[in-house]
């Protein structure tokens, strides 16, 4: 092992080296977040809805969550939203287009009792569907 006056430049080499066995800079530097992302790294997408689909909780829980099948706009790719809220799935229908992003879980994975969603629904028809849940808001007729 060098360690000489002049070693710096290898020492430097060695570090950048090693530094790929790291797994987080290994897939910061080789984006692989994005790329596995649906959304492609941005905070919210717009899609069609394709079906209403109602996914079984996970154990303890016993509960039947009402979640939507979207297809994305910007890259085709199909996801599971969940509808938050008490009854906003009847206010969602088939072809109707709803805006999603994600369900806040950790390191993008799925949230609480919900196996493999990942997103919410937040606007149908671009209106807020907090809003129309809550029957401040009438949905559009399109």
């Amino acid at each position: 092992m060098a360690n000489g006056l002049y070693a710096a430049r290898k020492f430097k080499h060695e570090r950048q080296k090693f530094r790929w066995s790291d797994r987080y800079y290994k897939r910061r530097l080789l984006k692989l977040r994005e790329k596995a992302d649906p959304l492609e790294g941005s905070a919210q997408a717009r899609g069609i809805v394709i079906e209403k689909v109602g996914i079984e909780a996970k154990q303890p829980n016993s509960a039947i969550r009402k979640c939507v099948k979207v297809q994305l706009i910007k890259n085709g790719r199909q996801v599971t939203a969940f509808a938050v809220g008490d009854g906003a799935i009847n206010f969602i229908d088939e072809h109707d287009e709803v805006m999603i992003e994600g369900i806040g879980g950790r390191l993008g994975r799925s949230y609480g009792d919900l196996p493999g969603v990942r997103f919410k629904v937040i606007k149908v028809n671009n209106v807020s569907l907090r809003e129309l849940v809550r029957g401040r808001k009438e949905k559009p007729v399109r």
